[in-house]
């Protein structure tokens, strides 16, 4: 049987797996573990000055060693539908999207060359990209066009949530209609799916459980997930110690602090653009006349310093903490602007509670185009970290009783699936 990769390449993380002769799918692991973080460092070698990348965990490190000399590369998955970026500069160089992409993809797949050689590969996409205009077809293009550059022209390219159905289906065994909810950083994607045992056998290693008729009936996506989460707590917790709600001058006349800013940097894959001069200049300007202007200095050392990635992890973890546990504290300084705000889940659901209802809005929508009522659905499955958020979890269990919702593999059920789908499609 011809080897199968499957890559789920992220907006935060990325997962590679193999389906073995014998019908296994393993996670090929780098020596930082089974997750590959989707990231790029650039930074200029002190001896020379020549320019060096990093990816992944080691971007990570790079970064956080000099985050001044370097530029941390972000969410690079979230711009595929926007013909609004078409290329940014690096250290002197211009870099495309698609090479930027590339770059990272061939950082991600280089420990893996023997499992690579002649392998059928399987790539994932999201139902709809982000993006509020976003175009999902330019998005796809884009996406396979990053892989030809890394040296994969000759792909398959699958649903996510499809392919974390198809990892889910080991475990049925009858015939099922099944909603499965894929949750990432970028988008939420749901796809209403019917397994069917009685497949044709691939190998005579496969058994009746994992070969079977799989139909997509009808899907729906929504771009926003926990990244969007992220960007809650950001608005509501950070920003205004940075200004947002203020007011500044012109002529003795009050104006608001310009909310656009702190859209942008709420929003981690928008984080970089802001230290344009042009930007910088503008926030330092109305900082001269604003009635608290050391919240926008400190807004500036932030951008110019970069640490929006230390910022991340810390609004990250008391995400995560949420969904244990009622409240939390987010902690986090840079210099002389530290915070230790105590965060209620209750609140956070409030905020999130916009979010909420675009999720099950695009539930609803899937259901509609597959034409299978709520009742005609026997199981749920939810995979992605941010289905590990109770007030998402419940969508699912008010629409669908909590005894039909199930999860599992929230970081790499997506890859498996694609394997399988490989060895279906062979």
């Amino acid at each position: 049987m011809r080897p199968v990769i499957g890559i789920d390449f992220g907006t935060t993380n990325s997962v590679v797996t193999a389906l073995r002769p014998d019908g296994e799918v393993v996670t090929l692991r780098h020596d930082t573990g089974e997750v590959f973080r989707s990231v790029l460092c650039f930074w200029s070698d002190p001896v020379g000055g020549a320019a060096r990348h990093a990816a992944g965990p080691r971007a990570i490190e790079a970064y956080l060693e000099e985050p001044l000399a370097s530029r941390l590369v972000m969410s690079m998955k979230s711009y595929l539908a926007q013909r609004s970026f078409v290329e940014t500069r690096i250290l002197g160089r211009r870099f495309t999207l698609e090479a930027l992409i590339a770059l990272f993809l061939r950082e991600l797949l280089a420990p893996f060359g023997a499992e690579m050689t002649d392998a059928q590969v399987v790539v994932g996409r999201p139902v709809r990209f982000v993006g509020d205009r976003a175009d999902d077809d330019f998005g796809e293009a884009r996406l396979r066009a990053a892989f030809a550059a890394a040296g994969l022209p000759g792909l398959e390219v699958a649903l996510e949530p499809a392919a974390a159905g198809q990892r889910f289906a080991g475990g049925i065994e009858r015939a099922e209609t099944v909603l499965v909810g894929d949750f990432g950083g970028g988008t939420s994607d749901f796809s209403v799916l019917r397994f069917e045992p009685g497949g044709a056998r691939r190998s005579p290693g496969d058994s009746a459980a994992n070969s079977r008729r799989v139909t997509a009936l009808g899907h729906a996506g929504v771009g926003l997930a926990g990244d969007a989460f992220d960007m809650r707590i950001i608005d509501r917790v950070i920003s205004p110690l940075l200004g947002k709600g203020g007011e500044y001058r012109v002529m003795g006349k009050p104006l608001p602090i310009p909310p656009g800013w702190y859209a942008s940097f709420a929003r981690w894959h928008q984080l970089p653009l802001m230290r344009g001069p042009k930007t910088l200049r503008e926030i330092a300007e109305v900082a001269r006349t604003a009635d608290h202007p050391e919240r926008l200095g400190h807004l500036i050392r932030l951008i110019e310093d970069e640490a929006g990635y230390s910022l991340y992890r810390a609004v990250s973890s008391a995400k995560a903490a949420l969904s244990t546990e009622e409240r939390t504290v987010l902690r986090f300084q840079h210099e002389d602007f530290a915070v230790e705000a105590p965060i209620e889940r209750v609140d956070f659901e409030t905020w999130i509670a916009p979010d909420l209802k675009r999720m099950e809005a695009a539930v609803e929508a899937a259901l509609l185009d597959s034409g299978v009522p709520a009742e005609g659905v026997d199981r749920v499955f939810l995979t992605g970290g941010t289905s590990l958020v109770p007030a998402v979890r419940a969508i699912f269990a008010r629409r669908f009783g909590e005894e039909r919702v199930f999860g599992g593999g929230e970081f790499v059920s997506v890859a498996e699936g694609l394997a399988l789908m490989g060895r279906e499609a062979a």
